[in-house]
C-alpha cells in the first residue's frame, strides 16, 4: 500500500488523487522543515474525518435532545401535590362510576372493579403514574343478595405522600400518617 503525503492515510497506488483529502498525488511531496504530528496534519486538512465524526456526534446527540425534549411531559411544581391531586380524582371518578352503576342495578355495588374496568382504565393507570395504588373493597352482600357499601383507598408507594380513604357517602378522608387511611381521619378540604 501507498500513503497520501498529505493526510497519511493508505490509499491504492494507482490513485492520482487522494479519495480522502483530494490532494494532487502527481506532485511531487515537498521535503518539510519541520516533522510532522497529528496537530499539524489536522490543522493543514489531514483531519477530515474527526471534524465529520464530532459533527455527526454533535447531530446524534441534539436529535436525541430534541426528542426527549418534546416526548416527556414536563412536570412543574411539587412533586407530591401533584401526585395526591391525581390521587384525588382517581377517588371520585370512580365513586361517581360506581354510583353510577349502583344506580343502574338497583342500589347495588359490583364485587370488583372489573365490572367497569374500561371506564376507570386511564383514571387507574394516572394515579399509578404518579405512585398511587387505588383499592376497591366490596361491602358485605345483604339478604337481597346486594353489596350496599364499599371503602377505596388510595395508597401512596412513596413515603410522605398522603393515604386517602373514600366510601358510598362520598366524603374523602385523608391522613399523613403511614398507614392506610380510614372513615375516623379528617375529610380533606377542596
Amino acid at each position: 500500500m501507498y500513503t497520501c503525503h498529505e493526510c497519511e492515510r493508505p490509499i491504492n497506488q494507482a490513485t492520482e488523487i487522494c479519495p480522502y483529502c483530494g490532494a494532487d498525488l502527481t506532485v511531487p511531496a515537498v521535503a518539510e522543515e519541520e516533522p510532522r504530528t497529528f496537530s499539524s496534519a489536522a490543522v493543514r486538512g489531514g483531519g477530515p474525518n474527526l471534524i465529520k465524526t464530532l459533527l455527526r456526534w454533535s447531530v446524534v446527540v441534539a436529535a436525541m435532545w430534541f426528542f426527549l425534549w418534546f416526548i416527556l411531559p414536563e412536570k412543574k411544581g411539587d412533586a407530591a401535590a401533584r401526585a395526591e391531586t391525581t390521587a384525588i380524582e382517581a377517588l371520585e371518578v370512580t365513586r361517581a362510576a360506581l354510583t353510577e352503576f349502583a344506580e343502574a342495578r338497583g342500589g347495588g355495588y359490583p364485587a370488583s372493579l372489573e365490572a367497569l374496568a374500561d371506564r376507570l382504565r386511564s383514571t387507574a393507570q394516572r394515579a399509578q403514574g404518579e405512585g398511587y395504588r387505588l383499592e376497591y373493597v366490596p361491602g358485605p352482600i345483604d339478604a337481597e343478595g346486594l353489596i350496599r357499601t364499599y371503602t377505596l383507598a388510595a395508597r401512596p408507594g412513596h413515603y410522605g405522600y398522603r393515604n386517602f380513604f373514600a366510601d358510598e357517602t362520598g366524603v374523602i378522608r385523608a391522613t399523613r400518617e403511614n398507614r392506610a387511611a380510614t372513615a375516623k381521619d379528617p375529610p380533606i378540604e377542596k
